[in-house]
């Protein structure tokens, strides 16, 4: 079969979205559409007094102007922290409300506080501006550690010291033992950068009112660029105080999510207010400076690990104290990040007998932290993946020679970690050895050798990564062929780029042998799609998938019966395979599409079959691999050139080859862009963003890229029915700590043991600097 399984084909969709056919949330106009510009704090933390609106109400144009009174009218509820986390002590986390508009207090630069609706985009703007609002600023608190120090501004009255939450996991006592006997102890002390997400998209909505039958008030509808229509439902309806029916959330192409746009925001309620209450169409768009100040930031962890040795260098313990930076308010998951979501995984691809996690969450007068591409995984493997390398240097086995006496072999599988996981299938030692030969690690010597002739500080760096993905709820499918015989795909998960479309029709051509273009693939509509998870977590092909393969089995199983009518012969005497049910044992068959011009009532029109399928995978995925950085350092500039990048993963059954190498690629590209380049800067005393456009803030280019060597390691999943493992964010999780530990081998002569991310030019030519200073003191 061509397009099915397994083939390396184009997307599909690519045409359209290449040819200027794509249709983004700010391609969408509604009849009467009004526009929204907000107003914004440009303080970190004050007090707000009296907001004079009415010069920005005399403007020409302008249709209101409302702020959290308002919304406080109609009793609009708050945006909700979904997370589910008991501290230590066995007590809730610190809650704080989070509504549309700023209420008492704005609490991080670019806080909406106002919100202006005019006719246009630019009398909007304009009168936004003309909005006067007392502030009475306050000291702010903008850094990670800083938030917990004594005498620290508080954020929120109802969290002292700034601390949501104090929270563990896995067994302090055998850990504290372990460290107590070992004969060695290593210990690290690293940051993991806050970053923006930055999707080529930015964040937008067009909120409306649907026409009611017989002057009746229309539903709500929002279009909406995000990475799940069905979990926003759920919260605008909470929200507004409205049925579920009676809001229709639509999500069409969407420009890259990363994560961020998994959740809910403040534009979005107060567009659908506005709707509301003008009977109108409201439409909001952030440019690129209003993202970085309104969108969810990602990272920001501050943490102090510790890792008990044997004399022959096997791990005996782990423990790791981390402080994570949730910003001002709680976003939708921001608890969930820093410690479910990845704590587990700092037991990675070793066997370390017992590990324990304490997790701290502090409230800073910043942009509310949450999910970014990898959530919570990146950072584990991050911080586990230095302290390994660092203690494979001190030791004097090396980094690799560390990691071989520690892996989980293979034949342990199903292996049970002290963290609760069970891995199903891996095989570490493999990856690692074919990593090595692909980045042809025997030649290194020779090439450092070849770089300092040249007057360049020459290094490779190696990180293997597991992680848990592609587990949690249920997706649902429904496969509908209609009388002509073409297909109709209705799925709860939403493409924000990835190429969905393309995925889902090769599973579809292999499970009922119907060609692509014989698909329609439908997502991001609550009328058409009745139920769905969305997309996060490298779920959506792994998850949605299944679920789509289900509903095809259960169609072709409607579909025998029929056949075997139209064949005269029993049920039981059909086969079908590649599009075709076939009597066994003879050539007398017939095709999917002539099965359903008979179910159609032998017309072309009408739905033949429908089936809906709602799969939850047992457990999750666990994809895994090796990834080895080469870089060179030009020690008199302090510029760093990733010069090569090898990658051997293990994704179970791909369905695409060509799909999962571009996933890999554009993680390492983000994985880079956090090691080498991202940061996010606030002024320490005003709370200032000083990274706050593309002038500021360094994203990856093309330039910057090396090229990347695949391998693909298949062993298949055992925990769906397909055999995948998820592909999405393995390239953001390998990829900071390979390149970290590659700018530190380039630097080890000079003593250098460590180096914060991002490893910018300044960075490293002050570390150069500061170890020649040393050197010669010494």
């Amino acid at each position: 079969m061509k397009f099915g399984i397994g083939q390396a084909v184009p997307r599909t969709e690519d045409a359209r979205l290449l040819t200027g056919g794509g249709r983004y949330t700010d391609d969408v106009s509604l009849p009467g559409q009004a526009y929204a510009a907000f107003v914004r704090s440009p303080h970190a933390f004050a007090a707000i007094g009296a907001v004079d609106a009415s010069e920005a109400l005399a403007q020409p144009g302008v249709l209101a102007v409302y702020t959290v009174a308002d919304l406080d009218a109609e009793k609009i509820g708050m945006i909700p922290c979904q997370a589910a986390l008991k501290q230590r002590d066995g007590s809730d986390y610190v809650q704080t409300p989070r509504p549309a508009l700023a209420r008492g207090f704005a609490r991080h630069v670019g806080d909406p506080v106002a919100m202006v609706v005019a006719e246009t985009l630019e009398a909007a703007r304009e009168a936004a501006e003309l909005v006067m609002i007392d502030y009475e600023d306050r000291q702010s608190v903008t850094g990670t550690l800083e938030a917990l120090g004594p005498g620290r501004p508080l954020v929120w009255d109802e969290a002292p010291d700034n601390l949501c939450f104090d929270w563990d996991t896995g067994d302090e006592a055998a850990v504290e033992a372990a460290l107590a006997g070992a004969h060695r102890v290593i210990e690290l002390e690293l940051v993991n950068n806050r970053v923006v997400a930055n999707p080529m998209e930015g964040r937008a909505c067009v909120a409306g009112v649907e026409s009611g039958a017989d002057d009746a008030p229309g539903r709500l509808l929002i279009y909406v660029t995000s990475q799940g229509v069905h979990g926003l439902q759920k919260q605008f309806a909470k929200i507004l105080n409205e049925p579920e029916q009676r809001i229709r959330v639509l999500t069409t192409d969407v420009g890259g999510g990363f994560g961020m746009k998994l959740f809910n925001y403040p534009e979005y309620v107060a567009c659908l207010f506005a709707a509301r209450r003008l009977n109108r169409a409201v439409k909001w768009a952030a440019d690129r400076i209003e993202g970085f100040i309104s969108d969810d930031h990602g990272r920001d962890h501050v943490s102090k690990a510790r890792l008990a040795l044997d004399a022959d260098g096997h791990f005996l313990g782990l423990r790791v104290d981390t402080v994570a930076n949730l910003g001002a308010y709680l976003s939708n998951y921001g608890p969930f990040i820093p410690t479910d979501a990845g704590s587990a995984m700092l037991v990675g691809s070793y066997r370390t007998p017992a590990v324990y996690v304490r997790v701290k969450g502090v409230f800073t007068n910043t942009q509310p932290v949450d999910a970014y591409r990898g959530a919570g995984r990146p950072e584990a493997a991050y911080l586990l993946e230095r302290l390994i390398d660092h203690a494979g240097r001190v030791t004097g086995l090396g980094p690799a020679e560390i990691r071989r006496r520690n892996f989980i072999p293979a034949n342990a599988m199903p292996y049970a970690t002290p963290m609760g996981q069970v891995y199903d299938t891996g095989e570490f030692v493999q990856n690692l050895e074919d990593g090595l030969i692909l980045a042809d690690m025997a030649g290194l010597p020779a090439r450092k050798t070849e770089a300092k002739a040249r007057g360049k500080l020459r290094g490779a760096g190696l990180a293997t990564y597991i992680e848990a993905c592609s587990g949690g709820g249920p997706e649902q499918a429904t496969v509908q062929v209609n009388g002509d015989g073409k297909v109709v795909l209705m799925i709860g998960t939403q493409t924000n780029g990835q190429g969905h479309e393309t995925a889902y029709k090769q599973i579809l051509a292999d499970r009922l042998g119907v060609p692509p273009e014989d698909v329609e693939v439908v997502q991001g509509d609550t009328d058409r799609v009745s139920w769905g998870s969305g997309t996060g977590g490298s779920r959506s092909v792994p998850v949605g998938g299944s679920a789509l393969a289900e509903g095809a089995a259960k169609v072709v199983k409607a579909a025998t019966a029929v056949a075997a009518d139209l064949l005269e012969t029993a049920e039981v005497d059909v086969e079908f395979a590649e599009g075709r049910f076939t009597i066994v044992g003879t050539d007398r068959s017939v095709s999917l599409k002539e099965v359903a011009a008979k179910a159609a009532d032998g017309g072309t029109g009408g739905i033949a079959f429908s089936e809906m399928a709602r799969w939850t995978p047992p457990a999750s995925t666990f994809p895994n691999g090796c990834h080895i950085a080469e870089v060179e350092i030009d020690p008199a500039t302090g510029i760093v050139e990733v010069l090569r990048y090898s990658v051997v993963d293990d994704f179970g059954t791909v369905i695409n080859p060509m799909l999962v190498i571009g996933q890999i690629h554009g993680g390492v590209a983000q994985g880079l862009g956090q090691a080498l380049q991202e940061r996010v800067v606030f002024d320490p005393d005003s709370g200032q963003l000083l990274s706050g456009s593309f002038m500021d803030y360094q994203m990856p280019r093309a330039v910057d890229m090396p090229p990347i060597e695949v391998k693909l390691n298949s062993v298949p999943s055992t925990t769906n029915m397909l055999g995948m493992k998820g592909a999405g964010e393995a390239g953001a999780i390998g990829a900071p700590p390979a390149i970290i530990n590659a700018v530190v081998d380039a630097l080890s002569d000079l003593g250098i043991t460590h180096i914060d991310m991002p490893a910018t030019p300044e960075a490293v030519w002050s570390a150069i600097r500061q170890a020649e200073s040393r050197m010669a003191a010494e």
